[in-house]
């Protein structure tokens, strides 16, 4: 199966794209994240499961290969300000219990969005990371230095504690995907200079047999993420 990932940002405005995204690369499995709308609409060949409440966050997986038993959150998922947000689902697709999560970003260290993304991934990996084949989406952790182009002006994405909350999901589903920068912001020519990030992953239980992130689709200035293509057995 081939199975990409893509935080799309508005899958509104980028319908097009995702349409021709699925037909470029031949994708069995897309999961999606920002889509930003409560409905996702119909993909001609492509079973869709969506969970979206506002204008905000919102996730889908889009398959080609069965979509069974649909989840729209997991055990221990947190809540924020008393509101459960778009940010996991889940389906079998071809075999596969697969997980599209949208990690909260974080913000900043002293604010409650902080607290909220390090139990949303200590809980992912504690409730169900262990029974999953496959996870992956816009995980908004820089592993490494060697995974952004500079760590200094960032607050989050590279502390201690948000590392090592990814470091433990991975002990149960190791990163698979290739490596590469997956997001390069809008503003300063980030993209142009290539001074981007890697926050977007694959994480399974299985090796990729081969994978890429489609570095033409950000140059092509659709959204600030690049889609990441891993093909499995």
């Amino acid at each position: 199966m081939r199975i990409a990932t893509w935080n799309v940002n508005s899958a509104r405005a980028r319908f097009g794209r995702i349409t021709e995204l699925l037909a470029r690369h031949d994708i069995d499995v897309l999961a999606l994240q920002e889509t930003k709308i409560k409905e996702f609409p119909p993909v001609k060949g492509y079973e869709v499961a969506h969970v979206g409440y506002n204008q905000w966050n919102g996730v889908a997986i889009l398959s080609r290969v069965g979509l069974k038993d649909v989840q729209t959150s997991f055990t221990g998922q947190p809540d924020y300000e008393g509101k459960k947000e778009g940010r996991a689902i889940s389906a079998v697709c071809g075999g596969k219990r697969i997980w599209n999560l949208y990690v909260p970003n974080g913000r900043a260290v002293d604010h409650p969005h902080y607290d909220y993304k390090l139990r949303f991934l200590y809980n992912f990996a504690r409730y169900a990371a262990p029974s999953a084949d496959l996870a992956m989406g816009d995980f908004n952790v820089i592993p490494g230095a060697e995974d952004v182009y500079d760590e200094s002006p960032f607050e989050t994405h590279v502390t201690e504690p948000e590392r090592a909350a990814f470091e433990y999901l991975t002990d149960v589903l190791p990163v698979v995907s290739p490596t590469g920068y997956t997001y390069w912001d809008y503003q300063a020519r980030r993209f142009d200079r290539d001074q981007g990030m890697r926050i977007d992953f694959h994480l399974s239980t299985t090796p990729a047999t081969s994978g890429f992130v489609d570095r033409a689709e950000r140059a092509a200035k659709s959204s600030d993420h690049a889609p990441v293509i891993c093909e499995y057995e």
